[in-house]
């Protein structure tokens, strides 16, 4: 491998990591050189000659059909290309586009789909559910620079012409979002924060630019910002409007809508100061230098030739056939350990009688040495074809047989493509042991079949390239470890749906468990069945040893099932219970008692389907940010709990990490927006996890429940979504737009009983990780939620605790720094002026800190450095990191910004004092003067007007 250029790497690396290492290597050149061009097939978007090919759009298979559509996105996407085209000077846009018709459409002249399916659209064109919503939005919820998972766009926002005077022209909305998915950059635009103070108590808005040109309106007409603003608050009635027509050509991802902004903000042109997303998690970078780091644009340059345009973008339609599903499953002599075929028997019956969708068909192939067909495609239409297909499953192992996967895969093949000839669209689920299976002679024959495979590899010798296959499919992967109350094959099979995005033909999971029960005792579980769920109930139970256990289930009216109403199969060792028409909303208990003679493992799974097609289920998707991750970096854990497009909020969130050998870990998530949870309740709970106790394959499970809870639904959509704008000022007159529709009486989301989901979040791979003690690697997390409020002359501080590693644990210190500066305080942290904190001692991760700052915390010689900084009017910024006890520190917190308290000096207003009272002691000195010479030359004329009569009077006489 030394010619490779990987000495170094090898070198340091564990022998199982290395064997690993190659193995991959291996496979990945050899994939290159039997067909380079397989590694731009499969669903992934590819960036090739400055064009994006493969775009996917899908509509969601309840969206009415309107032959207005396609044309709609076909024109949106024509108008984004050439917009895209400009604002990224001239370096990319869009070719190919795939348009995914849904199966409730009528056929037409549609080409059959390979891999694409609506759950792996990078948009999708869906309604909201129990709300009329058109704001586009893409659900992002990784870290600056990383991609999104998709757009969202209503029906309504394409057909509907009166919205583009709100979002503006379709075109530009979809650059502004496809910047948050691919480029994950953030909006600069905050509506909770819709103003800043700045300099000398300055009134700013939050935008990107500055230079846009806008008005304060009060009671729809234009006022003064002191008419709009009382104690930092907008007055009840304001509102912000900017001018239509403006000068500035930034930012995108601010408001697009504007007909000058044809650009992104760059360096020259970026807020730093704005209270926004895109300065909060990007580290007040703008959002050009974030897309030119991205990988798109490394490996991308500008046009050459400045006259000529990009072509047009070419469009596909496509639609999915009938639904095809093989099942390969291994049989060979490794199967016999740890009764891996007897669970892969449990989980696969489960999957045919409860799991796979009515009106699929489903073929089934065993392989050991070589693959044997077990079943030939088979429509499921009632129950009859589910059993029927089920005691098709393989039930022993053949003896010493080796394993050669690849022969297990050519069969599946076969066995799809004997119904319609290809297999396109079609589906395989391959479930094997074996570590000596090179699927590398046939990865090229997979990838080019257009069938999805989904792998789930069971025990700790499973082949190392395995993920390979979907990876380059688009497949889920799944590992299932040999414990013995291990559920993970079950979760597997109950996590595989078909792709189309309707929640209500698919079956929910509510409960999924498994405990070790001595002699004797019994484990109790109770299941919350909530409102629109009860149709096609089923409780399974499974045990581990000869005989059932005792088994006592009641239903929320006292209705007791026993073991004897159950469906009991001894040889398989499961009995389940479906429950006859709706089963009753509420807590279900389940008792189960271990009456064998040891102790053993005792297992059980819950699922139900829809009851009310106007109500969504609540479900739950659980990913990790990383497939493969290598010690230290840690692997980030995400749990989306949604009831149609809706957050879910305040659950309680819990990850199960189970790795090839040894005990489980348990990691509560949440949703409170610090550390590895960028955004606050968007309904997406996340977590760090860094537990890693042996390399290689881990299993991730999440369970999430909820008591009696109602709550209201936000007003507007969380997380990365176009802006609503009210109104502008056109030609100095105000326009305004129809108001947005605001939560009312009638979106009170109420859970009467609670809820209980369980979901798999497939595998992921460790690589690196140091077996027994090791040196403290893991620092604090960064704090992304930093805040300051101004309350007299104090700044009040706060944010959420991280963690001694990461967001878990107790961090040793803090460090606080301030500036007049902003880029010092960015750039240079280590050097700013550092504040006394040393009655600050950190609290456990998670906990809400709280820090009053004063200029008294600065020494009298850093309050003269402070003083001596250059900055703009009485402005001071202030960021936090963590540090941990082995001095390992976070990075740098968000900078925020609070405008600088000027201290009483004591000594200048008494001066002042004696100035103005010497100013009204002299001025009233002098109005006496000039009183008391009025009044003595009157006295002295009244004396001379005497004498002057007396003189005359004598004369007289």
């Amino acid at each position: 491998m030394s010619e490779l250029g990987y000495p170094g790497i090898l070198s340091s690396m564990p022998k199982r990591n290395r064997l690993l290492l190659a193995r991959s290597l291996k496979s990945l050149i050899l994939l290159v050189v039997l067909s380079p061009e397989l590694l731009l097939l499969g669903t992934s978007l590819q960036l090739q000659d400055n064009a994006y090919d493969g775009l996917l759009f899908a509509i969601h298979p309840r969206v009415s059909e309107d032959h207005n559509l396609v044309p709609k996105i076909m024109g949106m996407i024509s108008e984004a290309s050439s917009y895209l085209f400009n604002a990224t000077k001239r370096r990319v846009y869009f070719g190919n586009v795939k348009i995914l018709i849904p199966d409730t459409w009528k056929a037409h002249n549609y080409s059959q789909a390979k891999w694409e399916s609506y759950e792996k659209a990078n948009i999708i064109i869906a309604d909201w559910y129990r709300k009329w919503r058109d704001d586009p939005y893409t659900l992002q919820y990784r870290g600056c620079g990383e991609e999104g998972q998709y757009i969202h766009l209503t029906p309504n926002f394409l057909l509907n012409d009166n919205l583009t005077a709100i979002y503006g022209p379709r075109g530009r909305v979809f650059v502004h979002e496809w910047a948050h998915l691919r480029w994950g950059v953030f909006d600069e635009y905050n509506n909770e924060k819709p103003f800043y103070m700045a300099g000398r108590n300055q009134v700013k808005v939050t935008r990107c630019s500055s230079d846009l040109t806008s008005i304060f309106v009060c009671e729809k007409n234009i006022c003064t910002q002191e008419n709009c603003i009382i104690h930092n608050l907008f007055k009840e009635g304001c509102m912000f409007l900017h001018n239509n027509t403006q000068n500035a050509t930034a930012s995108i991802m601010y408001m697009q809508s504007l007909s000058s902004v044809v650009e992104f903000c760059n360096a020259s042109t970026h807020n730093q100061e704005a209270p926004n997303l895109q300065n909060q998690l990007c580290s007040l970078r703008s959002t050009w230098d974030v897309i030119m780091d991205s990988a798109d644009f490394r490996k991308s340059l500008p046009l050459d030739d400045a006259a000529a345009l990009p072509p047009p973008p070419t469009f596909s339609l496509l639609q999915t056939g009938d639904r095809v599903i093989c099942l390969v499953l291994d049989v060979s002599g490794k199967m016999a350990e740890a009764d891996r075929l007897l669970r892969l028997h449990q989980a696969a019956e489960f999957y045919l009688l409860q799991v796979v969708e009515i009106h699929t068909y489903v073929g089934i192939v065993s392989f050991g040495s070589k693959g044997l067909v077990r079943a030939l495609p088979r429509q499921i239409r009632n129950h009859k074809d589910r059993r029927q297909l089920s005691s098709a499953l393989p039930t022993t192992v053949i003896a010493n047989a080796g394993v050669d996967i690849c022969s297990g895969l050519r069969m599946g093949l076969q066995v799809i493509e004997s119904l319609h000839g290809n297999a396109y669209g079609s589906v395989i689920i391959l479930a094997t042991s074996g570590g000596d299976g090179d699927i590398s002679n046939c990865l090229s024959i997979m990838i080019n079949s257009g069938s999805t495979i989904h792998t789930i590899a069971l025990g700790p010798f499973v082949a190392k390239n395995l993920e390979e296959l979907p990876t380059l499919t688009g497949g889920l992967k799944f590992f299932a470890s040999d414990r013995a109350s291990s559920n993970s094959l079950i979760d597997a099979f109950s996590r595989i749906s078909s792709g189309t995005g309707d929640i209500f033909r698919q079956p929910v999971q509510l409960d999924s468990t498994g405990e070790i029960i001595d002699i004797h005792q019994y484990v109790r579980r109770t299941v919350t069945i909530d409102g629109g769920l009860g149709n096609d109930t089923v409780f399974l139970v499974m045990w581990q040893t000869s005989g059932p256990p005792d088994i006592v289930l009641q239903d929320p009216s006292g209705k007791k099932y026993f073991t004897e109403d159950f469906n009991t199969n001894p040889g398989l060792r499961s009995s389940y219970l479906r429950i006859p028409e709706t089963a009753k909303t509420g807590p279900w208990t389940c008792l189960l008692n271990n009456t064998h003679s040891s102790r053993q493992a005792l297992r059980m799974a819950v699922s139900s389907s829809a009851s009310d097609d106007a109500q969504p289920p609540i479900t739950v998707t659980a990913r990790v940010n990383e497939a493969v991750t290598h010690f230290p970096h840690p692997v980030i854990i995400y749990a989306d709990v949604k009831q149609g497009f809706h957050p879910v909020l305040e659950a309680n969130v819990t990850a199960v990490i189970e790795p090839e050998m040894g005990e489980p870990v348990r990691l509560e998530l949440f949703d409170d927006g610090a550390g590895a949870d960028i955004i606050k309740n968007d309904g997406i709970y996340s977590r760090y996890f860094f537990s890693f106790t042996v390399n290689g394959r881990y299993s991730l499970k999440v369970h999430v429940c909820q008591e009696n809870h109602s709550r209201r639904l936000p007003n507007s959509t969380p997380g990365s979504h176009a802006m609503y704008v009210p109104g502008y000022i056109v030609n100095g007159n105000i326009q305004m737009n129809a108001p947005k529709k605001s939560t009312g009486d009638g979106d009170i989301q109420v859970q009467k009983w609670g809820f209980n989901r369980t979901t798999s979040g497939g595998s992921f791979s460790v690589l690196g990780a140091p077996t027994g003690t090791h040196l403290d690697v893991f620092p604090p997390c960064r704090i992304i939620n930093l805040e300051a409020i101004r309350k007299e002359e104090e700044i009040i501080l706060f944010w959420t605790a991280p963690g001694d590693d990461f967001d878990q644990g107790q961090a040793a210190s803090y460090e606080i720094r301030v500036s007049k500066s902003l880029q010092k305080i960015r750039d240079d942290f280590r050097n700013a002026l550092l504040v006394n904190i040393s009655k600050l001692t950190p609290q456990p991760a998670g906990s809400r800190e709280t820090f009053v700052f004063t200029l008294a915390l600065l020494t009298k010689q850093r309050q003269q450095q402070l003083d001596g900084e250059t900055g703009e009017g009485n402005s001071i910024y202030l960021a936090v990191r963590a540090l941990d006890e082995a001095f390992l520190t976070g990075p740098v917190s968000n900078i925020v910004q609070a405008a600088l308290f000027v201290p009483r000096n004591t000594s200048s207003v008494t001066a002042r004092e004696f100035l103005i009272l010497r100013g009204v002691v002299t001025a009233v000195g002098l109005i006496a003067t000039i009183c008391l010479i009025i009044l003595v030359a009157h006295c002295t004329l009244s004396r001379k007007k005497k004498s002057r009569k007396k003189d005359n009077r004598t004369k007289l006489l």
